[in-house]
């Protein structure tokens, strides 16, 4: 805009139509200014008023939040698998066979799968003369069956002692060699399973082992033996890892009317293992059978995992048995396995599985020896009531037979 002292200096200097030209330009520049904030003002009469803003206060942090460690899956979800219709609505659940029914039968499989061992070593034993040789032939067939070294030099040694002392014919080589496998393999170690209901609480079996050795299998096949004992057992699927697993399991459980307690796919295995043991508590159960995922016994993390599992399930009840599952085919190896689990978890017992599809039985022997704990329970087949008892007489008796 200009000045009053500006406009009357310049006058003098402008012609008429400069002036006119001017003060037109003027005046277009006030009436569109005007019209501008008349058409605004309507615009904004028109418009709904804004409606007020609500005052929102955050909330305060609350300390160590941001440390809290996320978790992708529930650690305490409880999945109560029911049984299907047609078994809820009184279809005939299987009646498992006796323990007793079964060991007639195994006896007679293990002793087609073992007796190449008990021949070999009588054919020795009965040789006109036992010379260095054939001892040392003797050594070797016990050897290459995973009798282990130190087991199989006692053995040897107590052999020629006796042969050369009591001067015994191919007849009595055999009873001599009865004897001393059975004191080998140890009849006096408990094998017994503790699965005796307490006072308030059910028993506790918590199954353990590297992936591949039969582990869920095995506590299917035992579910069976207890309930043909009359036990009211409950199945806890705290293999959460395994792709189809917990249906495994569940399958298996339902075959003989167990419930079995799961949880979400790659949930947190020791607190599906404790909601099993507190369901088995409400239904005052005999036994909760406890599946946990296989682990390589290499790996540190996984070994420690299973430690907190136990610890878990300790909060609520003592654990009664560990059970470490090994493949009776992975002869040696099956023996580093077993040592190191003994090193992480205290094992009570042992499960050996596929004992039908090895001639290599002396891992019986040399993983007794290694460890200290006593061979339980021997699986036998792919059936579903081919699993025993083990019995240190019936095996040696199988071998020589």
């Amino acid at each position: 805009m200009l000045t009053p002292l500006l406009v009357s200096l310049l006058l003098p200097l402008l012609t008429d139509q400069a002036l006119i030209t001017i003060v037109v330009a003027i005046a277009v520049v006030l009436v569109v200014g005007t019209t501008g904030l008349v058409v605004a003002r309507r615009r904004r009469a028109e418009l709904p008023p804004a409606a007020p803003k609500p005052s929102v206060e955050a909330p305060e942090p609350k300390v160590g939040e941001d440390a809290e460690e996320p978790r992708d899956t529930p650690t305490r979800t409880l999945e109560d698998t029911e049984l299907p219709e047609s078994a809820a609505a009184g279809t005939t659940v299987e009646k498992p066979e006796s323990a007793q029914g079964r060991l007639v039968r195994l006896r007679a499989r293990l002793a087609r799968s073992q007796g190449s061992l008990g021949k070999g070593l009588l054919a020795l034993l009965s040789r006109d003369k036992l010379d260095e040789e054939a001892w040392e032939d003797i050594e070797t067939t016990l050897i290459t069956a995973d009798v282990g070294v130190a087991p199989t030099q006692e053995l040897v040694d107590k052999l020629r002692t006796r042969m050369r002392v009591e001067g015994v014919g191919a007849a009595e080589a055999r009873e001599i060699l009865r004897e001393e496998l059975i004191d080998l393999v140890n009849p006096s170690l408990d094998r017994s399973l503790n699965v005796t209901r307490k006072e308030a609480q059910p028993a506790v079996v918590l199954v353990v082992g590297v992936n591949g050795t039969g582990k869920t299998t095995t506590v299917g096949k035992l579910a069976r033996v207890l309930v043909a004992e009359d036990k009211h057992v409950v199945l806890g699927a705290a293999d959460t890892f395994r792709a189809a697993a917990a249906d495994q399991l569940q399958t298996w459980g339902e075959r003989v009317g167990v419930r079995t307690v799961r949880g979400p796919e790659g949930g947190d295995p020791a607190s599906i293992a404790f909601d099993s043991v507190k369901q088995g508590i409400e239904e005052e159960a005999d036994v909760v059978l406890v599946d946990t995922a296989g682990r390589l016994h290499t790996k540190t993390g996984l070994m420690d995992e299973l430690g907190k599992v136990k610890r878990v399930i300790e909060k609520t009840a003592e654990v009664d048995e560990v059970l470490l599952v090994i493949d009776a085919t992975t002869g040696q190896n099956g023996l580093t396995q077993a040592r190191v689990f003994a090193e992480v978890i205290d094992v009570t017992g042992l499960v050996l599985t596929k004992l039908d599809g090895t001639a290599k039985g002396g891992i019986v022997i040399a993983v007794q020896r290694e460890l200290g704990v006593p061979v339980k329970l021997v699986g036998l087949g792919e059936g579903p009531d081919d699993m025993a008892p083990f019995d240190a007489e019936q095996f040696v008796d199988a071998l020589l037979d």
